[in-house]
């Protein structure tokens, strides 16, 4: 087993930049593009640990967090275009908001349903799942450290996560090749097309190698934006009993909302010199980490929470499936906005990409989209599930 901090850090980087590697490889592209490198980012790592490569508690995972979520946040935030997500649409705003209410109402439902059966603490993994479920990993992380989830408790999440949120992508990849009779079934317009007409519009700027000079400034501008929030958290009080908003909480909200009112000014051209990919890179090693705290022999031990996660899923299609008959949905705004919300950015343009390549840019927006509204409406479910908790026998 690795002890040594130094060597644990290097081994979930060099871990990351071999499945970059092999991700670049023609013959394993089949692979990558049904089980994306996020899932191996976690799962690596968590076998790494099952196996006793690594522990499952070490300082460096504690500074990983601590650092990595506030800095990938940031720079995910200030590099957004949020008129172009706006451009979208308003049926593409409708269904990515009923994939959210699915969400919620979900994780009451099988919270209330499997309360019983799980560990007296089950509502605070259930929330840390909500802000995976409610744009992505990042929001798993600021959820998990909102409520106090022990790192512990994230094993059985991380696998409910992957098993049921990426099954769900699977059957979505699967579905979008009968999309027109569902289209026939909720009646849908002809959004689809409008959407690819207004591709060109967004299409990125040719990428260019960033200087050195650059690159400091993106990490000297995330580091710094990072350690005020985290200073601005720890002047404030936590709020609520079981406490949701602590000070954790209070730093993810300062770099978000600091991130998004950045991105209205020029600061947000740090995206063409690589300030987007650097926040996926931080959120990646992030993600790494996570997984090393995590044994798959853990899930043996709570079996119901894969089951709380399949009825949670049914209730979030179900609720969708409603929106698109009801607003008239061609299935790729469903597919798109429901993954989102469970995968974020790093599912949504696969499950768009199915339906068309030149929808992949639509995916993106989307998913980036669920990162704007996921940590506020997954505060919101962790205080459901927290009132809940103190009601639920």
């Amino acid at each position: 087993m690795l002890s040594d901090s130094s060597a644990i850090f290097a081994f979930l980087v060099g871990t990351l930049a071999f499945l970059f590697w092999i991700s670049r490889f023609e013959a394993l592209r089949p692979i990558f593009r049904v089980l994306p490198p996020v899932i191996w980012a976690y799962f690596l790592p968590m076998i790494a640990t099952t196996v006793g490569l690594l522990p499952s508690a070490d300082p460096v995972y504690s500074w990983i967090s601590r650092w990595m979520l506030p800095v990938s946040l940031f720079l995910l935030m200030v590099t957004i275009d949020v008129r172009a997500i706006m451009r979208l649409g308003r049926l593409a705003i409708i269904m990515m908001l009923a994939g959210t209410v699915g969400i919620i109402v979900g994780a009451s439902v099988s919270y209330v349903t499997f309360a019983s059966l799980l560990p007296p603490d089950a509502w605070k993994s259930m929330a840390s799942l909500s802000g995976s479920w409610i744009g992505g990993t990042a929001n798993m992380i600021a959820i998990q450290k909102s409520v106090g989830a022990p790192d512990a408790a994230l094993g059985p999440v991380i696998v409910v996560d992957t098993v049921v949120g990426y099954g769900w992508m699977g059957v979505l990849l699967v579905l979008s090749g009968f999309h027109e009779r569902f289209d026939k079934w909720t009646r849908a317009r002809s959004e689809v097309r409008a959407v690819i007409a207004d591709l060109s519009r967004w299409s990125p700027a040719a990428g260019k190698a960033p200087s050195y000079q650059a690159l400091g400034i993106i990490l000297g501008l995330a580091f710094v934006a990072a350690g005020v929030a985290i200073w601005i958290g720890q002047q404030l009080p936590a709020v609520g009993d079981p406490s949701v908003i602590s000070q954790t909480t209070w730093a993810v909200l300062v770099v978000v909302t600091a991130g998004l009112l950045l991105s209205f000014t020029p600061i947000r051209k740090i995206d063409q010199d690589g300030g987007q990919q650097i926040g996926y890179l931080a959120l990646y090693i992030l993600i790494a980490s996570i997984g090393a705290r995590a044994d798959l022999k853990m899930i043996l031990d709570t079996p119901y929470f894969l089951m709380a996660g399949v009825l949670w899923i049914v209730i979030h299609v179900f609720i969708l499936m409603l929106a698109a008959r009801i607003f008239r949905a061609p299935l790729f705004f469903v597919a798109t906005g429901s993954m989102a919300n469970v995968g974020g950015a790093a599912s949504a343009p696969v499950v768009a990409s199915a339906f068309s390549p030149a929808l992949a840019p639509v995916g993106v927006l989307m998913g980036v989209s669920g990162y704007i509204l996921g940590i506020y409406a997954a505060l919101f479910c962790a205080w459901i599930l927290g009132q809940l908790s103190t009601i639920v026998i």
